[in-house]
């Protein structure tokens, strides 16, 4: 992605302002309910949108709307990424009410896994899937390097705000962001203590036997994939030992190190920054904030995303499919239910957020994610077993 400077002054690193951001426009007047000629009816954009302290006086998305789109009329064999896939499946769900001739055939399994099964399948020409909808990119990426995809049309993938969040060739697209921050408890640091770039975070004495990771979760490998392609092996590695070295405590999972960061068990931690919106939204007076680094691994921004497999029938339902994927109704449900960066503009990420183009991502192919096992082993090295 060639993310835009920030030529406002806001800070890259803002807290998350939760009220602050928030519009004065109510649903009143947004999208409604909308019904074409053939009576295809859609909901409010009520029903489109979670609920909470981060969602409430949201203004209406723009973006395309549904209702500019073709119908969906047809089969779609789809394989979805575990995880995250069972929100995102929920507006599956939602568009098989919409269109009562749409039906989708869903297999559902870790993204990995799934990346390999169309890659397997597409050399033995017996291809199973339509559509791939991964949780991260170096899945997709793994499918397109092994040339098991047909390219989306242009008209598909136009609607992606930034050409980082589409594959080359138009291989894949993607449609919900998360970016790594760092959740801070706000009653025992300040924006300040946090430090640029994670690099420096081993020798911050405001940091000592003070923050929680979870190294076994897929996104922490995803960084430190990063930080190695950016830094080199020794330097990763060096990195890690002076992180457990420094206190660093485990956690099973992130949102896990976010909680504890919101209770105070820890000052600060590593995590996708919906994790702390989610404990912001169950929680609006827990005193947890994120602070993000620059221009380095602990700034990833990684995407789920929508492919088309090589060999589907269906090509054009799938080009219409994703395109629904990232309509305005689409990228307002993943922002407000899922916490998730929408990939269009005219849809603001929750509860003050800085968008996409405040952060500063690494210049990083996204789909070199994939190439995991030599981090798996420089974490085992490092005795931060993953």
């Amino acid at each position: 992605m060639n993310d835009e400077q920030d030529d406002q002054g806001v800070s890259r690193r803002r807290a998350l302002q939760v009220g602050s951001a928030f519009g004065a426009a109510s649903l009143a007047g947004c999208l409604g309910i909308f019904g074409d000629d053939e009576g295809t009816n859609i909901p409010s954009l009520a029903e489109f949108r979670g609920s909470g302290s981060l969602v409430d006086g949201r203004p209406a998305p723009g973006g395309t709307s549904i209702e500019e789109l073709p119908d969906l009329s047809g089969e779609l064999a789809l394989y979805i990424g575990g995880g995250e896939g069972g929100i995102y499946y929920e507006f599956v769900e939602m568009l098989q009410e919409i269109y009562p001739d749409f039906e989708v055939y869903p297999t559902d399994n870790n993204s990995a896994s799934l990346a390999q099964t169309i890659v397997e399948e597409a050399g033995s020409g017996a291809s199973q899937a339509d559509v791939f909808w991964s949780i991260d990119a170096s899945s997709l990426g793994f499918v397109a390097e092994n040339d098991a995809y047909e390219p989306l049309s242009d008209e598909t993938v136009e609607a992606v705000g930034n050409s980082q969040f589409v594959g080359d060739d138009n291989a894949w697209a993607g449609v919900a962001g998360r970016a790594r921050a760092v959740p801070y408890n706000t009653s025992q640091l300040s924006e300040s203590d946090i430090p640029n770039t994670v690099q420096d975070f081993p020798d911050t004495s405001a940091l000592q036997d003070s923050m929680g990771w979870a190294p076994t979760y897929g996104a922490f490998k995803s960084f430190v994939t990063a930080m190695r392609l950016l830094r080199g092996d020794d330097e990763t590695r060096n990195w890690l030992r002076s992180m457990k070295d420094a206190g660093t405590e485990r956690y099973s999972n992130e949102y896990a190190v976010s909680e504890a960061v919101a209770n105070g068990s820890q000052s600060a931690g590593f995590a996708n920054h919906y994790y702390a919106m989610r404990v912001k939204n169950k929680r609006p007076d827990a005193p947890i904030d994120l602070a993000f680094t620059e221009g380095d691994a602990g700034a990833l921004i990684n995407v789920a995303g929508a492919l088309k497999v090589q060999g589907t029938q269906r090509g054009d339902l799938v080009d219409d499919f994703v395109r629904h994927l990232l309509s305005s109704e689409a990228q307002e449900f993943f922002a407000t239910i899922s916490f998730a960066y929408p990939m269009i503009d005219g849809v603001d990420p929750v509860g003050g957020l800085p968008s996409i183009g405040d952060l500063s991502p690494p210049e990083i192919d996204l789909a070199e994610l994939a190439n995991i096992e030599p981090t798996l082993e420089l974490m085992d090295d490092a005795g931060v077993s993953g």
